[in-house]
């Protein structure tokens, strides 16, 4: 196949995806996988009849590809802003899935129940907390004032959900899952005491999801499992060996400095198909699966520059496996990915929701 190629290999998908119901079912939660990772239909199926309850979405569109493919439960976990367009196409959807969306305003859930009308009833909610991430979400002893309001319009408040991003960090895991608990703990208690009980509480991310105790969570939406990437490699949550996605790239270019230096070479796979994204802690732009002493230094939208540490470079048109920093950027850059079954190219999957952004 032409490189760069983006190669899935489905025994390690299937490894991961298999591990984390086990992990997730061994706890007595359910698992809610967030399919803006994947946005591929095989993959979806995979994880819900592996154990998966439903799937996570970020969009409407997303929401729309997968009800479409006959997954039956779906939770776009997003503040959404609906207008009437967007309202419609959500009873569309709860024609066909059990639909419950993120609030985290009243203005949000007043603005959701209008545009619902009469059928607000129709499309569950769950209040988004702020669990130190401070991204959206609100502080949890003010969920009580936002489900009253979401309640009071006609809204089924069903819950409550967080993201601990800040789990996302060298050795921040496990104070994540602390700072998680802890917000939950609080908005659950103040619901409760508000009169909303029998509430599902969903949270996790991919870096502390197998820290969770369910002493409050109930349901877990990992995404980034499904795959690992180098950001996940690095923080030490996968291992080379539970990467199931590579970008197969060529060496096209040698760069050859002083003895006492690093080789450097180019790989054509750059920021059109990897992603730019790098976080502050990152040592590069992502790595290569068999080298892992290696890092790409730089990106440019076709150019991968791999500094290579010691010994003869690689010769040009070797081709090479390039783990993405953030998988998910990298997936929605392509139509489709090659899958593998026991190192032999097998078929393609089409990347179904890809582009479905609003």
């Amino acid at each position: 196949m032409p490189t760069p190629a983006v190669v899935v290999d489905a025994d390690v998908l299937g490894r991961n995806i298999n591990a984390m119901a086990r992990s997730v079912q061994e706890r007595g939660l359910v698992l809610r996988p967030h399919a803006k990772t994947h946005k591929i239909i095989e993959i979806a199926h995979h994880q819900i009849a592996a154990g998966a309850i439903g799937l996570t979405v970020a969009t409407v569109g997303e929401a729309e590809v997968f009800a479409a493919a006959g997954v039956a439960d779906i939770f776009i976990a997003y503040p959404l802003w609906v207008d009437e367009r967007a309202a419609g196409r959500l009873l569309t959807l709860a024609d066909h899935a059990h639909m419950t969306v993120g609030v985290d305003s009243a203005e949000g859930a007043l603005r959701l129940a209008r545009s619902l009308g009469a059928s607000a009833s129709r499309v569950d909610v769950r209040i988004e907390v702020d669990s130190g991430h401070h991204r959206s979400g609100v502080p949890p002893y003010e969920v009580p004032e936002v489900a009253a309001a979401a309640s009071a319009a006609g809204l089924p408040v069903v819950g409550i959900f967080t993201f601990p991003g800040h789990s996302y960090g060298p050795g921040a895991a496990e104070a994540a899952v602390a700072d998680e608990d802890r917000a939950l703990s609080v908005a659950v208690s103040a619901l409760e005491d508000a009169g909303f009980r029998d509430l599902e509480v969903s949270g996790g991310s991919t870096p502390s999801a197998r820290l969770s105790s369910g002493s409050i969570i109930t349901e877990l939406r990992p995404g980034v499992y499904v795959f690992g990437d180098a950001q996940q490699w690095e923080l030490g949550h996968c291992r080379p060996e539970d990467i199931a996605l590579t970008v197969e790239g060529t060496v096209v270019s040698h760069r050859r400095g002083a003895p006492e230096q690093p080789g450097r070479f180019i790989v054509d796979a750059g920021s059109k198909v990897l992603g730019s994204d790098r976080a502050p802690w990152a040592t590069g732009y992502g790595r290569l699966l068999d080298h892992p002493e290696a890092r790409i230094v730089a990106l440019s939208e076709h150019h991968a520059t791999v500094e290579w540490p010691s010994g003869a470079l690689p010769p040009l048109g070797a081709r090479l496996r390039v783990v993405p920093n953030h998988v998910c950027l990298a997936v929605n850059l392509v139509d489709e990915v090659h899958v593998v079954r026991d190192g032999v190219l097998r078929e393609r999957w089409t990347v179904a929701a890809r582009g479905r952004n609003s």
